[in-house]
């Protein structure tokens, strides 16, 4: 089976390496390409909430239960996903 070149690069019968004219199939062709999708900044902050949410619980867990920072926590990751829904977090798909 024949190596196959990598995107954006062509090979010649020679074994010589050269770069794909734009607009070529091989090249960033913008039908072809795939943007990036990194989410909204709402999104992150609400990511990051809950996130921190579930640090602060399992924390309060560790080496016993104190159930006060355990709740804490937990009421934190609740805010973090009231935060998600009100931004329609779930949305943010492809």
């Amino acid at each position: 089976m024949t190596e196959q070149p990598v995107s954006g690069v062509l090979a010649a019968a020679g074994g010589t390496v050269g770069q794909a004219p734009e607009g070529s199939p091989a090249g960033h062709d913008t039908a072809l390409a795939h943007d990036t999708f990194h989410g909204r900044a709402v999104s992150w902050v609400a990511v990051t909430i809950i996130t921190i949410g579930f640090i602060v619980g399992g924390v309060g867990m560790v080496p016993h239960p104190t159930w006060w920072l355990f709740w804490t926590g937990a009421a934190i990751a609740l805010v973090g996903f009231g935060v998600g829904a009100v931004a329609k977090m779930s949305e943010d798909w492809y």
